[in-house]
C-alpha cells in the first residue's frame, strides 16, 4: 500500500486525501496495524482544521486495543495530543475535540482528559461550554468512577449559566443522570420558565411529564408551569404543552386551555401539515367522551380555520364541526356556514373553490337533516345553487332538496316557490331533469301546477319546434349569402332537408345560439333524456290537475297542452335538425306518456303520483337507518364500558410503579418517528415476523441469505442475514441490489469482510412512490482472500413486495364511487374462478385479501337470491384510490355444490394499481383448505 510517502512527504492537501483513503479502508474492515505511528508522527501534529476533523474520525474507528484487550501502547500519544486540543485557545478545536471525547469507550483514555474537560465547563465560548456539558454527561453515564460529583458539578454549571443552549443541555443531563436535582433547579426558577429560550422550554416539558407520569401525586406542582407555558411564543413549545396538558389533567378548564391552544396554532401556523397534525390532535381529543362536552363549546373558534386556503384542511375542520355540532350552537354553524357559501360564489381564481362550495352544501344538508328546525334557513341559500355553473355542488343542493321536500312537509310550498324561481336559470341538463321531476312530484296546488306549465312553455320556446327552427333558419340565410357565398350551398342536404344546428354554427356568429331558451337548447343538442323525464312530469301534473279542477273544458285543455308538448318533442327528434337523433327509449317512454294522457286509467294516476313517491321514501328511509346504524356503531366504539367486576383504582392507594403503566408518549413519539411501533400483530402465530422472512439464496450455497422485509409505509427496509458457509475469508462480501416497478434504492449497501463461518445483517433502504407490485432482485458478490480468481457470485431469489401493504380500506358516498367509477380510465376484468360455494363467502373472502371495504349495505346483500353485486373500494397511502365491482352468481342448474361463477370489474387512475390488484384476486381466489 503506497499511503507512507503522502502521509510523511506530502503537503496538506495530499496528507487530506490519503487521510480519507485510509478511513474508508477502515470502515470497509481493512486492517492496516503499521500506519498507526505513521499518522500520530506525520498526520497528528498539525494544526489544519480539516485534518483535525478527519483525525477524529479516524481515532473514533481505528481499533485502540490489541487482540487480548490491552490498549495499545500508541494511545498515550495520541491522548497527550487531545489533551493539548483541549487547552487548545482556538474554540471549534476544543469543542470537536469534546465532541469526539462522547464516543470514546476507553476510560484509560479518558481518565487523564479529566481536569482539562472539568476546566472547559468554565470556558468563555458557549460552544465549548456546551459540548463540555454533553462530554460530562456521556462520560458520567459510561464510567461514573471517572466523574461522580458530575450531577453536582452540573448543577453549579446550570444555576450560573446565562446561554439557553448550555442549560438546555445541562438540564437534558440532570434530567437523565439525577432527576431529584432536575426538579429541585425547575422549583428555583418555576416562575421564570416563560422567560427561558425555547429549546429549555421543550426539555421542561418533556421532564414534567415524565415526572407526572412516574410519579402522579406531583401533578399538582407543576401544572401551573405547564398552564403558563402554553402561552410560550413558540409554537413548538405550545403544541408540547398542550399535549402534555392533557395527559396530566382531565378537567374541563385543561382540556379547553389545550384546544384553544390548538385551534390557535392551526390559525397562525402557515404551513398546512402543521395545520392538519394539529386538527388530528383535536379530533383525537374529541373522541373521548368527556372531553366532547368542552369541545362542543368550541365549535366556533374552531370554525375560524375555514380562513385556511387549503381544501383538505377545510374537509376535516367541517368534519370536525359537524361531529361536535348540537342543538346549542347548530344556529350559529349554520350561519357561519351560510356566510362561507355566499363568500364563494364570486370567487373564481382558486381551483378548489367549486369543491369546497361542494363541501359546504353537503355539510349544511347533514345539519339540517339532524336538526329540522334549520331547514327553513337554509334552503333558500342553498337553491341560488341550481343555477350554478358547477354541477356537482347543484347536484348536491338537489339531492338535498329532494330530502327535504319529501321528510318535511311544512317546507314543501317554500321549496316548489323557489324551484320556480330558479327554474329558469338552471344551466346543467343533469340539474334540469332533477328539478323538472321535483316539480312533477311535489307541485299540489292547481297555481302551482300552472306555474310548471308556464315555465315548461318559456324554457321550450316557440312550438312546434320544427317548423319554427326552419322558419329561423330561411329568415336568417338571406344576409349570410351575400357575405359568404361559399358555404351557402352547403346548408341544404341532398335529401332536401335543412342542414343540422352544428353545419350552420360554423359560418354564424354563436350569438344566436345563447338565445335559445335552456330546455330547447337541450333538445337540438340531441339530449333527449331530458324529454322523456319532461314528458313524465307533464303526465304526473296533467293527472294530478284532472282530479283537482272539475270543469271538463279546462282539464281537456290542459291535457291537449301537454300533449302537444310531448307530440312536438318527437317530431324534433326525428327530424334532423338536432346534433344527435332521439334515442328508440325515449321514443317509447314519451309515447307511453301519451298513451296514458289519452286514457287517464286510474292504475295509471297511482302508478305516476304514488308509487313513484313511495319508491322514493323507502330509499331515504333505509338511507337514514343505515346512518344512524353506522352513528350507533361509531358511539359503541367509543363508550369505555366497565365492567361490573373490574378493579377501581385509587391513586392514593396505588404503588408508584403501577401508575406508570400507561404509555408513555415521548417514548411513543419517538418510536413512531424511528418506524418502530408495533402494529398488533394478527392472533395466529404465522403472522409474526417470521411470515415475512423470505430465503434469497440455498442452503448449500457459499454465501446463505435471506431477508426480513419490513413495510413502513412510504419505506422498505430490507433487513438481510448473510452467512459465510465457507472456511475462507470473504472480503469484499457486497450486497447488490436492483429493483423493478416504482421502487428506489435509497443507498448502496457498504462492503463487509466476513470471516469463516462469520455472519453479518446489512440493512438496505427502499423508496416507494406508488401502489403497485415491486421486485427486488440482486447478487451477492465477494473475494475470497489470497485466491487469484475473479470476484464470486451468488445470484439472490427475487422478492416481491406485497401491494397489500400499502391498501387500507377506506369509504365514499354512492355518487363518488360512480364518478370515480367514470373518471378512471384503467379497467382490469377478472373472471372468478374459485372453490367457494357460497356467494357470501365469497365476498368476505375477497375483502379479506383484499383489504378493501364492502359499500353495498349488509341489508341489500343479506338473503338469498343467486346472484349478488357489490361495490368495494379501498384507498392506497399514498392516496390512489381502488374501486372494484363484484359480479357474482351461483348456478343453480350445475347443482348445490358448484362453485360460484361471475366477475370482478376493477377500476383505477394507474394501470399498475388496477393490474396489480387483479393480480392479488387472482391469486388468492380458491379458498386453501387449512
Amino acid at each position: 500500500i503506497s499511503f507512507p510517502s503522502p502521509l510523511e512527504k506530502g503537503d496538506v492537501k495530499l496528507k487530506t486525501e490519503a487521510l480519507k483513503k485510509v478511513i474508508i479502508m477502515i470502515l470497509n474492515g481493512e486492517k492496516l496495524p503499521g500506519l498507526l505511528m505513521t499518522i500520530i508522527r506525520f498526520v497528528l501534529p498539525l494544526q489544519d482544521h480539516t485534518i483535525k476533523k478527519l483525525l477524529l474520525v479516524f481515532w473514533e474507528i481505528v481499533p485502540k486495543t490489541t487482540p487480548d484487550g490491552r490498549l495499545l501502547q500508541e494511545m498515550i500519544l495520541v491522548c497527550d495530543a487531545y489533551r493539548k486540543d483541549l487547552q487548545h485557545p482556538n474554540e471549534f478545536i476544543r469543542g470537536s475535540t469534546l465532541r469526539f471525547l462522547c464516543k470514546l469507550k476507553e476510560a484509560e483514555l479518558l481518565e487523564p482528559l479529566m481536569p482539562a474537560i472539568r476546566a472547559c465547563l468554565e470556558h468563555r465560548h458557549s460552544y465549548v461550554r456546551r459540548n463540555a456539558v454533553l462530554a460530562i454527561y456521556t462520560i458520567y453515564r459510561n464510567f461514573e468512577h471517572l466523574i461522580p460529583d458530575a450531577p453536582e458539578l452540573i448543577h453549579d454549571f446550570l444555576v450560573n449559566e446565562k446561554d439557553a443552549s448550555c442549560k438546555r443541555n445541562a438540564f437534558m443531563m440532570l434530567i437523565h443522570a439525577d432527576q431529584d436535582r432536575a426538579l429541585d433547579y425547575l422549583s428555583t426558577c418555576i416562575d421564570q420558565v416563560q422567560t427561558f429560550g425555547d429549546i429549555l422550554q421543550l426539555v421542561i416539558v418533556e421532564l414534567i411529564y415524565k415526572v407526572c407520569h412516574a410519579n402522579p401525586s406531583e401533578r399538582a406542582r407543576f401544572i401551573r408551569c405547564i398552564y403558563n407555558l402554553l402561552q410560550s411564543s413558540s409554537p413548538a413549545v405550545k403544541y408540547e404543552a398542550a399535549g402534555t396538558l392533557v395527559t396530566l389533567s382531565s378537567a374541563p378548564t385543561a382540556i379547553k386551555a389545550a384546544a384553544q391552544c390548538y385551534i390557535d396554532l392551526i390559525i397562525k401556523e402557515s404551513d398546512n401539515n402543521v395545520k392538519l397534525i394539529v386538527l388530528d390532535r383535536l379530533i383525537e381529543l374529541k373522541e373521548h367522551p368527556s372531553h366532547e362536552r368542552v369541545l362542543q363549546d368550541l365549535v366556533m373558534d374552531i370554525l375560524r380555520v375555514l380562513s385556511t386556503p387549503d381544501l383538505e384542511v377545510r374537509k376535516k375542520t367541517l368534519q370536525l364541526a359537524l361531529d361536535l355540532v348540537s342543538s346549542r350552537n347548530v344556529e350559529e354553524l349554520v350561519i357561519v356556514l351560510k356566510k362561507e357559501v355566499i363568500k364563494t360564489n364570486n370567487v373564481t381564481e382558486h381551483e378548489d373553490t367549486d369543491k369546497y362550495r361542494q363541501l359546504l352544501v353537503r355539510t349544511l344538508h347533514s345539519c339540517s337533516v339532524r336538526f329540522p328546525d334549520m331547514a327553513a334557513n337554509v334552503i333558500p341559500v342553498l337553491m341560488e345553487f341550481l343555477s350554478d355553473n358547477n354541477e356537482a355542488a347543484a347536484a348536491d343542493v338537489l339531492e338535498f332538496v329532494r330530502e327535504a321536500i319529501q321528510r318535511f312537509d311544512n317546507l314543501r310550498p317554500l321549496i316548489v316557490e323557489k324551484m320556480l324561481e330558479v327554474f329558469h336559470a338552471i344551466k346543467s341538463v343533469k340539474i334540469y331533469r332533477g328539478a323538472l321531476w321535483i316539480l312533477g312530484e311535489y307541485c299540489s296546488t292547481k297555481e302551482d301546477i300552472q306555474s310548471v306549465m308556464t315555465e315548461v312553455r318559456r324554457s321550450l320556446g316557440e312550438i312546434p319546434i320544427v317548423e319554427s327552427e326552419i322558419k329561423k333558419e330561411a329568415g336568417e340565410l338571406k344576409p349570410e349569402e351575400e357575405v359568404s357565398v361559399g358555404p351557402a350551398q352547403k346548408l341544404v342536404t341532398e335529401m332536401g332537408t335543412y342542414a343540422t344546428q352544428s353545419a350552420l354554427s360554423s359560418s354564424r356568429p354563436a350569438k344566436k345560439e345563447e338565445d335559445r331558451p335552456p330546455l330547447r337548447g337541450f333538445l337540438l343538442d340531441g339530449d333527449f333524456f331530458v324529454a322523456a323525464s319532461l314528458a313524465t312530469t307533464l303526465t304526473k301534473i296533467a293527472l294530478r290537475y284532472i282530479s283537482l279542477v272539475q270543469e271538463k273544458k279546462k282539464q281537456n285543455s290542459f291535457i291537449a297542452e301537454a300533449m302537444l308538448l310531448m307530440a312536438t318533442i318527437l317530431h324534433l327528434g326525428k327530424s334532423s335538425l338536432p346534433k344527435k337523433p332521439i334515442t328508440d327509449d325515449d321514443v317509447d317512454r314519451i309515447s307511453l306518456c301519451l298513451k296514458v294522457l289519452s286514457e287517464c286509467s286510474p292504475l295509471m294516476n297511482d302508478i305516476f303520483n304514488k308509487e313513484c313517491r313511495q319508491s322514493l321514501s323507502h330509499m331515504l328511509s333505509a338511507k337514514l337507518e343505515e346512518e344512524k346504524l353506522s352513528q350507533k356503531k361509531e358511539s359503541e366504539k367509543r363508550n369505555v364500558t366497565v365492567q361490573p367486576d373490574d378493579p377501581i383504582s385509587f391513586m392514593q392507594l396505588t404503588a408508584k410503579n403501577e401508575m406508570s403503566s400507561k404509555e408513555d408518549q415521548f417514548q411513543l413519539s419517538l418510536l413512531a418517528a424511528m418506524g418502530n411501533t408495533q402494529r398488533k400483530e394478527a392472533a395466529d402465530p404465522l403472522a409474526s415476523k417470521l411470515n415475512k422472512v423470505t430465503q434469497l439464496t440455498g442452503f448449500s450455497d457459499p454465501v446463505y441469505a435471506e431477508a426480513y422485509v419490513h413495510v413502513n409505509q412510504y419505506d422498505i427496509v430490507l433487513d438481510v442475514l448473510v452467512v459465510n458457509q465457507t472456511s475462507d475469508t470473504l472480503q469484499n462480501c457486497t450486497l447488490e441490489l436492483a429493483t423493478l416497478g416504482d421502487l428506489k434504492l435509497v443507498e448502496k449497501p457498504s462492503p463487509l469482510t466476513l470471516a469463516p463461518h462469520d455472519f453479518a445483517n446489512i440493512k438496505a433502504n427502499v423508496k416507494v412512490a406508488s401502489t403497485e407490485n415491486g421486485i427486488i432482485f440482486g447478487n451477492i458478490v465477494y473475494d475470497v482472500s489470497g485466491a487469484a480468481s475473479d470476484r464470486n457470485c451468488v445470484v439472490l431469489s427475487d422478492i416481491h413486495i406485497d401491494i397489500m401493504d400499502y391498501i387500507q380500506p377506506a369509504s365514499c358516498t354512492d355518487a363518488e364511487f360512480r364518478q370515480m367509477w367514470a373518471e378512471f380510465e384503467w379497467e382490469n376484468k377478472v373472471t372468478v374462478n374459485t372453490n367457494i360455494i357460497d356467494l357470501n363467502e365469497y365476498l368476505q373472502h375477497i375483502l379479506k385479501s383484499t383489504n378493501m371495504k364492502c359499500l353495498t349495505p349488509e341489508k341489500a346483500l343479506s338473503g338469498y337470491c343467486g346472484f349478488m353485486a357489490a361495490n368495494l373500494y379501498a384507498r392506497s397511502i399514498f392516496g390512489e384510490d381502488a374501486l372494484a365491482n363484484v359480479s357474482i352468481e351461483k348456478p343453480i342448474h350445475l347443482g348445490p355444490e358448484a362453485p360460484v361463477t361471475g366477475h370482478i370489474r376493477i377500476r383505477a387512475k394507474s394501470q399498475g394499481m388496477a393490474l396489480s390488484l387483479g393480480d392479488k384476486i387472482n391469486l388468492s381466489q380458491k379458498k386453501t383448505s387449512l
